[in-house]
C-alpha cells in the first residue's frame, strides 16, 4: 500500500490491517491507492471510507475487472460527480452504513 505525503509515498509491507491503523493515527487527509487488488483486499475489510472511480472517455475490451470476486456487495451512495478536462468523470461514492 502507498499513502501520498505531498509528494511522498510509503511502501508498507507486512499485514494490512496493522499498517491501515497505523496508517489512520498520522496526520494527514486521507490513505489513497490505486490498482485493483489492494482497494479488493481493503472493501473485503470493510475498510474503504470513500470510493472514486474515475471513467474514461475511451473503452479498451481488456484489462483487469474492478472488484471482480469481491464477497459480498458493498451498497454505495452518490456523493459527488466532477467532470474532469479530459472528458472523464470521477464518480465519488461513500458506503452506506
Amino acid at each position: 500500500m502507498e499513502r501520498g505525503r505531498e509528494r511522498n509515498t510509503e511502501l508498507v509491507r507486512g499485514d494490512l490491517g496493522e499498517a491501515v491503523q497505523r496508517l489512520k493515527r498520522e496526520p494527514g487527509k486521507g490513505i489513497f491507492t490505486g490498482g485493483v487488488k489492494l482497494p479488493m483486499a481493503l472493501a473485503e475489510l470493510g475498510w474503504i471510507d470513500e470510493y472514486e472511480i474515475v471513467v474514461h472517455p475511451r473503452l479498451a475490451g481488456h484489462g483487469p475487472t474492478l472488484f471482480a470476486g469481491l464477497s459480498k456487495f458493498v451498497d454505495l451512495k452518490l456523493v459527488g460527480r466532477p467532470e474532469l478536462g479530459s472528458g472523464a468523470v470521477a464518480m465519488q461514492y461513500e458506503p452506506k452504513r
